[in-house]
């Protein structure tokens, strides 16, 4: 328990140093970020009794954001060397069958890669200014392994097939709308019919699916392009998926959906 505890608040802590690295980052006096930024966090500050505040500003976030820079180079990451299809792990990796140390490892791996993968999806996308929480991910995942033990179960038998992982796949992507772990500016545009959930489909449904895809394994090792295809199909099926997730019982729904797609795609 005490461990668990531990490694919720080393995630959350994660999350927030994120945060400010990012504003600094767009603070940046040399045009890598948004001035934007730092003038809207200094509005409410009273005139400073002289010019170029915002100068010497940026200029202190630019010289804060290199030394993290330096800093970061000098420990050791997670993240992988790259991020592609082969990024991406089976459902049963991410959710496999064990006592609680190898939850906790498989946890730990699911929030990495899930992270990683969705930033390449926003960038994919050309979404900026979003932000991603590890927190929501280990949420989702521990929603999982709470609510739907009996499809994790029939994923784990000999026997399971695409249907298995097609349910799994539904699942996993409502955990993850109910956590919703990427947070988007004011700006960004929603669908209120669906809870501004649109939004988050294109950036999520990507990501679970080429976990299915992974999870099926017709091909052998996964492919780099593999996360690519699952970009494009889920954005095929995106209306579909939309309607699925704003039924009774999204599940159910988006079962089909999802082992259509896992069917026919390669």
């Amino acid at each position: 328990m005490l461990r668990q505890i531990s490694e919720d608040v080393r995630v959350n802590l994660k999350d927030r140093l994120r945060e400010i690295r990012d504003l600094i980052r767009q603070s940046r006096h040399d045009g890598r970020g948004d001035a934007s930024i730092l003038r809207e966090a200094t509005s409410h500050l009273p005139p400073f009794p002289g010019k170029g505040i915002e100068g010497l500003l940026s200029h202190a976030a630019s010289a804060v954001d290199d030394a993290l820079s330096i800093a970061e180079s000098f420990v050791l990451h997670e993240r992988p060397i790259k991020v592609d299809g082969t990024t991406v792990k089976g459902l049963g990796t991410y959710f496999p069958t064990g006592n609680e140390e190898r939850q906790l490892s498989a946890e730990r791996l699911f929030r990495r890669d899930m992270y990683y993968l969705t930033k390449a999806v926003l960038a994919g996308l050309k979404i900026d200014n979003a932000r991603i929480h590890e927190a929501d991910f280990a949420a989702a995942h521990t929603a999982m392994r709470k609510r739907h033990g009996d499809l994790l179960a029939a994923l784990a038998a000999p026997d399971a097939g695409l249907q298995a992982i097609a349910a799994t796949c539904a699942a996993l992507l409502v955990e993850l709308l109910n956590q919703r772990p990427v947070h988007f500016d004011e700006a960004a545009p929603e669908t209120t019919a669906t809870g501004g959930w649109a939004l988050d489909i294109s950036c999520l449904a990507p990501v679970v699916l080429a976990c299915g895809l992974a999870t099926t394994g017709r091909d052998g090792a996964p492919e780099p392009d593999m996360l690519e295809i699952a970009i494009l199909a889920a954005d095929i099926r995106h209306d579909r998926i939309v309607q699925a997730c704003a039924k009774a019982s999204p599940v159910d729904e988006l079962r089909p959906v999802f082992a259509t797609l896992l069917a026919h795609l390669p």
